[in-house]
C-alpha cells in the first residue's frame, strides 16, 4: 500500500469528521487544561510552605535589639488592668447596649491624675463576632479617650481565667462579694474544643489588628492572658483536662495571625506560674509564650523579693520586660513594694484593678471558698471607689510621687 496516499485518506477523513478549526480548539483546550493542572499544583505547593514556614513560628518576631530600640522610645510604662466599673467582664464592656464612653472618660482621668501613661484592656471574640463593624468603631472611641489622657493600652485579645462557658448579650449580676464572679473566657470551652470555628477566630484577630496595626495609639498586642490558667477552685470541675494540649498550638497560631498583618505595635503573651531559672526548667507553653514574645511579659502577685528574682531570671533573654499583673495587698505585692524594684531595672507596670465595680477585684481569690458578707478592711486589688476618691490616699499620692519624679526615658 502507498504510505502516503493512505495518510492523505486519514487526513482527509480526519478533516471531515474534526474541521481544522475544532481540531485546532480541542488541542488549545487540552493544552490550557495541563497548564492550570501545573498551576494548580504549584500554588498548593506554595501554600503548603507558606504554611511550613507559619508552623515555625519564627516569621515576623521581632530581634532584640528592633525591641529594645522600641522600649528606649517609651515613657517608664506604668498603669493598671481596666475594666470600668459598670461591667462585669469584657462582654459588657464592649457590647453596643453597655458601653459607656461617658464613664471611661471619667475613669481613664483618674488614671491621668495618678500619672499613668497606659491600661491592659481586654477584648473579647463573641462582642466582635455579633457585631464586627459596631465593635471596631466602639473600640476605635476607646483609643480616642485613652489618647486624650495620653494613654496607650496593652490590647488582650484571649483570656483562660474564670467562666469558661461566655454568652453573649445581657450578661448575669455579681455573685455578692465574690473576685470576678462574672469575668469569662475568650475564646470560651465550646469554641476552643471546635477547630471549625477556629477560622472564625482568626477572622477576628486579623480584622481587629487589619483595622489599627499602624495605630500609634496602641502600645502591643497581648494575645493571651494565661493560657493555660485551669482557674482553679472557681470553675476546675466544668473544665476539660485537655484544656493545655488544645491550646498550644492554637497559641502558636495566634502569634501567627497578628504577625501575618504585620503590626507596627510589639506582640506578647505573658507567663505567670512555674519555676524561671533556667530554660530546662519552662513548660512547653512557656518556652512558646517566652519564645514568641517580641517584649517579655509575666504576672507576679508575691513578695517584692520573689518579684525581684523573677525579673532577674527574665532578663536573660536580653529583652524589655514588663509586668502585666500585680498588686494584691495581703500578699505584700504593693504599689510601695513593687515599684521601686521595677523603676530599678525598668520593668514596665500594670497593676490588676483600678475602680471598685462590678468586677469586685476588691475581694480576694478565695472568695471562691470562703464566705465574705461586707467588704474586706484590706482590699485585694483595686484603687479607687466608684466616686472616684482613692481607697488609699497615702497609696495614690505614692504612685503621682514615684511618676512624677520618673525620668520621661527609663532606660
Amino acid at each position: 500500500m502507498n504510505k502516503k496516499l493512505s495518510l492523505q485518506k486519514w487526513r482527509s477523513a480526519a478533516s471531515k469528521r474534526f474541521p481544522i478549526n475544532r481540531l485546532r480548539n480541542f488541542y488549545l483546550l487540552v493544552f490550557t487544561t495541563i497548564l492550570i493542572l501545573f498551576a494548580e499544583v504549584a500554588n498548593q505547593t506554595t501554600n503548603a510552605q507558606q504554611i511550613s514556614i507559619i508552623s515555625t513560628g519564627k516569621e515576623g518576631i521581632w530581634s532584640k535589639e528592633k525591641a529594645n530600640n522600641w522600649y528606649k522610645k517609651q515613657p517608664w510604662l506604668v498603669g493598671a488592668n481596666f475594666i470600668p466599673s459598670n461591667a462585669i467582664n469584657q462582654l459588657e464592656m464592649w457590647q453596643a447596649d453597655t458601653f459607656d464612653p461617658i464613664l471611661i472618660d471619667k475613669e481613664l482621668g483618674l488614671a491621668q491624675g495618678l500619672g499613668m501613661n497606659t491600661m491592659r484592656v481586654f477584648l473579647h471574640d463573641l462582642a466582635f463576632q455579633e457585631d464586627p463593624d459596631g465593635f471596631l468603631k466602639r473600640l476605635d472611641t476607646f483609643l480616642s479617650i485613652a489618647k486624650n489622657h495620653h494613654i496607650r493600652p496593652l490590647v488582650v485579645f484571649f483570656d483562660s481565667c474564670w467562666d469558661p462557658f461566655p454568652k453573649s448579650g445581657k450578661q448575669h449580676a455579681p455573685k455578692p462579694f465574690t473576685h470576678n464572679s462574672g469575668w469569662v473566657q475568650s475564646p470560651g470551652q465550646q469554641a476552643l474544643k471546635d477547630s471549625n470555628q477556629y477560622s472564625r477566630l482568626q477572622n477576628y484577630i486579623q480584622t481587629v489588628v487589619s483595622k489599627f496595626r499602624k495605630d500609634e495609639r496602641i502600645l502591643g498586642w497581648d494575645v493571651w492572658n494565661e493560657p493555660d490558667n485551669m482557674t482553679g477552685p472557681s470553675y476546675e470541675k466544668v473544665e476539660i483536662a485537655n484544656k493545655v494540649d488544645l491550646i498550644v498550638p492554637l497559641l502558636r497560631e495566634t502569634f501567627s495571625w497578628v504577625r501575618a498583618v504585620h503590626p507596627i505595635q510589639p506582640v506578647t503573651s505573658g507567663i505567670w506560674v512555674g519555676n524561671w531559672s533556667s530554660d530546662e526548667t519552662l513548660k512547653p507553653i512557656e518556652k512558646l509564650q517566652l519564645e514568641q514574645s517580641d517584649v517579655i511579659s509575666f504576672h507576679n502577685y508575691d513578695s517584692a523579693a520573689e518579684f525581684e528574682k523573677r525579673i532577674v531570671f527574665l532578663q536573660r533573654y536580653g529583652r524589655p520586660i514588663i509586668c502585666t499583673e500585680y498588686m494584691a495587698r495581703p500578699n505584700g505585692s504593693t504599689f510601695q513594694t513593687f515599684l521601686p524594684v521595677a523603676k530599678k531595672y525598668g520593668v514596665g507596670m500594670m497593676n490588676w484593678g483600678f475602680v471598685n465595680g462590678k468586677s469586685q477585684t476588691i475581694y480576694p481569690w478565695d472568695s471562691w471558698t470562703k464566705v465574705y458578707t461586707s467588704a474586706p478592711e484590706l482590699w485585694f486589688h483595686d484603687i479607687f471607689n466608684t466616686d472616684g476618691t482613692p481607697y488609699k490616699k497615702e497609696e495614690t499620692m505614692f504612685i503621682r510621687s514615684i511618676l512624677k519624679t520618673q525620668d520621661s526615658k527609663h532606660l
